[in-house]
């Protein structure tokens, strides 16, 4: 496995090894041993699967308290996938990284506690799968609207392409209003 830091250093790209051949192909996409190594104390206890169509744009969703950490990785489809960082003492409080994720690509990328997460489904259909460090906790979701004018999230859509959000996400609070994590 290859841990490649992004602009944001906690938020991280993981490139499993991938064994192919004319079968298919096997790769390793959770080891402890190695995310320890590469310094992400993650210790999961929920999976996630979700499946969207082409066009949906989930977020931005983070928990103020009882903060989650994500590894986020596509099954199938692709993805334009966002982490912000909403941690209030952070120097790099409100900066945003993205990365595209797919199926094709294998890679997954790591959110730790602390960051909204987002994304916008590029292909027809996307199933994506979360780990997560912590439970669903309602009384603590928060969300912060996709389009805040002050995070300027590069989303790669034009006017000719309409993307589908939810009503809670489309009544997000800005960036601005937003409870940062501790």
């Amino acid at each position: 496995m290859k841990f490649i830091p992004t602009r944001l250093v906690e938020v991280v790209l993981v490139e499993p090894d991938i064994h192919a051949d004319d079968r298919g192909f096997l790769a390793e996409t959770w080891r402890s041993d190695l995310f320890e190594a590469a310094n992400i104390d993650a210790r999961f206890v929920l999976d996630l699967h979700c499946r969207s169509v082409k066009g949906t744009l989930r977020g931005l969703h983070y928990q103020a308290h009882r903060t989650q950490g994500k590894l986020v990785r596509v099954l199938s489809g692709e993805i334009y996938d966002v982490a912000v960082d909403v941690r209030g003492s952070s120097p790099t409080v409100g900066q945003w990284v993205a990365e595209t994720l797919s199926a094709d690509n294998r890679r997954a990328l790591w959110i730790p506690p602390g960051f909204a997460h987002g994304y916008l489904v590029l292909s027809e259909t996307a199933d994506i799968q979360y780990k997560l460090t912590d439970y669903h906790a309602p009384d603590h979701e928060r969300t912060i609207r996709w389009d805040d004018e002050e995070l300027a999230i590069a989303w790669p859509m034009d006017e000719r392409h309409e993307c589908t959000v939810s009503d809670k996400d489309r009544a997000g609070q800005s960036f601005r209003e937003a409870d940062y994590c501790a």
